[in-house]
């Protein structure tokens, strides 16, 4: 069969095991420069579902596309390091705060500016939001099939795609003509390690925000070696209507976020009576950890 053109969406998140008091802003957005970030798990298994679909399709080519500050280039290297073949980044500071609606419209601009494609993969949600929103609203703006809940791809031809989904009570298997965005289950197969020839190869890629403080040295190789740079759109760039991003373009409003933790300092015996499994029940809705 023809190589196929991939997409991949990828997103750096809040490490949602280290939250502090400092973690939102007085607007009600995540204040990300002061937790620690990590690769979208779900993102990771879809990656991996591009990879494999790159091993079996030869000429096949991946690209990893993300919407986030400059940091985000984090997760691009990485990207290139597991086996992407190119790496984008959608980073402007008026795109900040945007929710679901404004996030797949930022990112259906910028397939749009892509243009040639035959499928879009990318995790099912993001741990930092857990919508599970962005990808089928991404689907609909660029008027696609969409697939979700992805765990595996049976078949793939020149102008079809057999995926299984994993469902609450069993597995569905569905076909849907090409181009086509999936959304990957956590439970698909775990992405493997980077390879360290290419971590060799591309521990250099840059954006074009972290070049601007990069030395002579780098500068010089990457005139050198094209291949390290890490493309960044701006607004501009992906021709987006002010009015549809970040903050004006998003009717969603974060009102507060409150880190809970779970401790075992102490246990408390219960008998059977209703008296008993009342409070607990009360006490547990107090706590926050049931609501």
């Amino acid at each position: 069969m023809n190589p196929l053109k991939i997409i991949v969406l990828a997103k750096q998140v809040p490490d949602t095991r280290n939250l502090g008091s400092d973690a939102m802003k007085p607007d009600g957005t995540v204040n990300r420069a002061k937790i620690p970030t990590i690769f979208n798990p779900d993102d990771l298994s879809a990656l991996e579902m591009a990879l494999h679909i790159k091993d079996r399709v030869p000429g096949t080519s991946v690209t990893v596309l993300t919407m986030g500050p400059p940091k985000a280039a984090d997760i691009m290297r990485d990207s290139l390091y597991l086996g992407a073949d190119k790496a984008i980044m959608i980073s402007d500071r008026r795109f900040g705060g945007a929710d679901t609606l404004a996030t797949s419209y930022t990112i259906a601009q910028a397939i749009k500016k892509i243009k040639d494609y035959d499928l879009i993969l990318g995790g099912r949600q993001a741990i930092d939001g857990d919508t599970a929103q962005v990808g089928p609203q991404t689907a609909e703006k660029l008027h696609i099939n969409q697939v979700t809940y992805a765990i595996e791809i049976s078949e793939i031809t020149d102008d079809k795609i057999v995926v299984k989904r994993k469902l609450d009570k069993g597995i569905e298997i569905v076909e849907a003509l090409m181009p086509c965005l999936i959304t990957v289950h956590g439970s698909a197969p775990e992405c493997r390690m980077p390879v360290a020839k290419r971590v060799m190869k591309y521990k250099y890629a840059r954006s074009k925000t972290e070049m601007t403080k990069a030395e002579d040295w780098l500068q010089e190789l990457h005139k050198e070696r094209p291949y390290l740079k890490i493309e960044e759109w701006n607004v501009e760039d992906i021709e987006a209507e002010k009015e549809k991003i970040g903050l004006a373009g998003s009717p969603t409003k974060v009102k507060s976020i409150e880190n809970v933790v779970f401790t075992a300092n102490e246990s408390k015996v219960l008998s059977d009576s209703e008296a008993d499994i009342e409070n607990m029940i009360k006490e547990l809705i107090d706590h926050h950890t049931i609501g």
